[in-house]
């Protein structure tokens, strides 16, 4: 954890305000450009109900809505209840309210029922939950027969060239990003402290097939800096 001792909740609430421009920053703008290429890798089809968890301040969940249509709906779910008024500031400004949810809640137990959603995604949330595993099979459950989970994560580059530069980017110049941009040194030594003990990609897709996820494969971008995760239910 961090100096102050803060549960994940209150260091995201902490984060809020400056949480999109700090992505900006510290991925050198590539967040947006992942994005783009998982929904090119797995589009998901006008009409579809998706749920995004720990959709943050719902960049994701925007354009999935956007994908979907109105014949679709999306449910954006975060527990930071900072992060979800900046999410709703967005989604009212682009007149999305109709096709957009947002629900404060816990992505380890949802209240939804089984099998209610075509697509689950989740982007750069699924490192940050207590227990990782427990969050896998809430997205299984909640998934209709057929339905697809999408998961987008930093990850671990296992190039001996790459891997000591990516180690030093977000031990070091993560956190004094975070000091020097937003006095918040303590909450991005956080966020690198979960990207280090974060599984890799391949326990990633061995974890999915146990739980019973099928057709579990998996793309990286930026020589592994990042890796998106396919399975079906």
């Amino acid at each position: 954890m961090t100096d102050k001792k803060q549960s994940p909740q209150e260091i995201f609430n902490t984060i809020a305000p400056n949480y999109d421009y700090m992505n900006n920053v510290i991925s050198l703008g590539t967040h947006k450009s992942w994005r783009k290429k998982v929904a090119m890798t797995m589009p998901i089809p006008k009409g579809s109900y998706v749920l995004d968890l720990c959709c943050g301040t719902a960049d994701w969940t925007i354009h999935h809505a956007r994908t979907v249509g109105p014949s679709g709906h999306v449910v954006g779910l975060d527990f930071s209840e900072n992060m979800l008024k900046i999410a709703d500031k967005k989604v009212t400004e682009l007149h999305l309210n109709k096709e957009i949810s947002l629900v404060q809640g816990d992505a380890m137990a949802t209240n939804y029922p089984d099998n209610t959603f075509d697509f689950v995604t989740i982007g750069f949330g699924l490192r940050n939950l207590p227990d990782k595993i427990a969050g896998l099979r809430e997205m299984y459950r909640v998934l209709k027969p057929g339905g697809s989970v999408i998961i987008l994560e930093t990850s671990q580059p296992d190039n001996p060239i790459v891997r000591p530069a990516w180690h030093f980017y977000f031990a070091k110049i993560m956190p004094l990003l975070g000091k020097i941009l937003t006095k918040q040194q303590a909450e991005y030594q956080y966020l690198d402290e979960t990207t280090e003990k974060f599984m890799s990609y391949q326990e990633l897709v061995d974890t999915m097939t146990e739980i019973g996820f099928k057709d579990v494969h998996f793309k990286r971008y930026n020589l592994g800096a990042a890796a998106a995760h396919f399975g079906t239910k």
